[in-house]
């Protein structure tokens, strides 16, 4: 045998590899029978079948809230984190509109350099009808901090859009430091912070295929995770005032965000 691969065997999955003896992964699904039942199983196997990005409810919040925000031919829109690294830029999206492109490292598709945990030392109170982040929560060493920025630089019934992930591997290191599922998204736009969330969707569904022979695992493989959220929030208010947070990450670390390499 040349290849790896995996299959059920009664309550077991067994790994076969080249030259191996089959490594037998223990499913407990059911403690009093000790075995998965056929429709586990097979739910399980339907799961990992791949489909259409199109048909995930998740793939469809960006492409609404750019249609919305475009129904109002004088919004200023404000990207954070613009810099044009996947060669799909939302600027396209926004052509003949006031669209300002920020980001950490100066680059294509950035209007301005700055730093998304002081927004409001960068831009006016009150200057923006809507803004875009995609990919960039995940990458700041404060994110209640930034969403908290977000709100003051919004317009009264301004709306934020924010895309980042749950589950991925790790990048952009060292600045990688979370993943939010959608109580986290709770968390960060809410009254305190001066916002009410109009919908939060999590997409791009995976496994997780641990790769250690430990019982404690054996069933992980069987649930579904996501490799990416989105959610939109309004403004409803400023943020409560009793709600701050005046520690610059600078005092914290002497690192920042990479560069690409070339």
């Amino acid at each position: 045998m040349s290849k790896w691969f995996a299959f059920p065997a009664g309550p077991a999955y067994v790994f076969r590899g080249p030259k191996c003896r089959p490594r037998r992964t223990y499913l407990r699904m059911n403690p009093q029978k000790n075995r998965i039942s056929i429709k586990q199983l097979i739910e399980s196997f339907l799961a990992l079948m791949p489909r259409r990005v199109e048909s995930d409810p998740y793939s469809k919040m960006l492409p609404n809230f750019i249609a919305n925000v475009k129904a109002n031919p004088s919004a200023r829109i404000l990207e954070v984190g613009a810099r044009n690294v996947t060669g799909n830029p939302v600027r396209q999206n926004f052509a003949g509109f006031d669209y300002v492109g920020m980001d950490i490292h100066p680059g294509e598709n950035v209007d301005i350099v700055g730093d998304a945990h002081r927004l409001s030392e960068t831009f006016p109170e009150n200057s923006f009808d809507a803004i875009i982040s995609i990919a960039v929560f995940e990458h700041l060493f404060f994110p209640w901090k930034v969403a908290m920025e977000m709100n003051k630089v919004l317009r009264p019934n301004g709306r934020v859009i924010v895309v980042t992930h749950p589950t991925w591997p790790s990048h952009e290191l060292p600045w990688d430091f979370w993943r939010f599922q959608e109580n986290g998204m709770h968390a960060l736009f809410n009254k305190a912070t001066g916002f009410k969330v109009v919908d939060v969707k999590e997409g791009l569904p995976a496994r997780l295929l641990p790769l250690v022979l430990d019982r404690a695992f054996a069933n992980v493989g069987l649930f579904n995770v996501n490799m990416a959220i989105a959610v939109e929030a309004v403004k409803i208010g400023p943020v409560d005032p009793r709600l701050r947070w005046d520690v610059p990450y600078n005092e914290i670390t002497d690192t920042m965000y990479p560069l690409p390499s070339k």
